[in-house]
């Protein structure tokens, strides 16, 4: 059996403006309302995640990510009108092009030969 595994990736000049890594950073930060929260649920670090979403923020016309201010509730971090529309455009785009390469790679995978586990290699 295999697994089709594409990743697509925008580049802006060297950054990646948008992956399969930085797409599910934003939708972490829809679901969870800040960077911190959603770095946590991805296992990476704060920083590592605030700097993902400034490549993300300098990448496009209009931020993609945004920060509200503390107060009696605290701050939190928001998608853009922008940073939605990127993200549901490229969920469409991966979701489109894995509809168009599946045929192909099935025929393909026709050739392959049946893998047997490892653990099952030896006996």
């Amino acid at each position: 059996m295999y697994r089709l595994d594409l990743k697509i990736r925008l580049h802006n000049g060297s950054d990646i403006a948008i992956g399969p890594g930085k797409a599910e950073l934003l939708a972490a930060i829809a679901e969870h309302g800040s960077i911190s929260a959603a770095a946590r649920a991805l296992g990476m670090s704060y920083r590592r995640a605030w700097l993902l979403v400034e490549t993300m923020n300098r990448s496009f016309k209009q931020p993609l990510v945004s920060t509200l201010a503390g107060g009696k509730h605290g701050g939190g971090t928001q998608l853009t009108a922008t940073g939605e529309q990127v993200l549901q455009r490229y969920r469409g785009i991966c979701a489109a092009a894995q509809v168009a390469v599946q045929s192909g790679c099935d025929e393909l995978a026709e050739l392959m030969a049946e893998l047997v586990p490892l653990d099952q290699a030896d006996r």
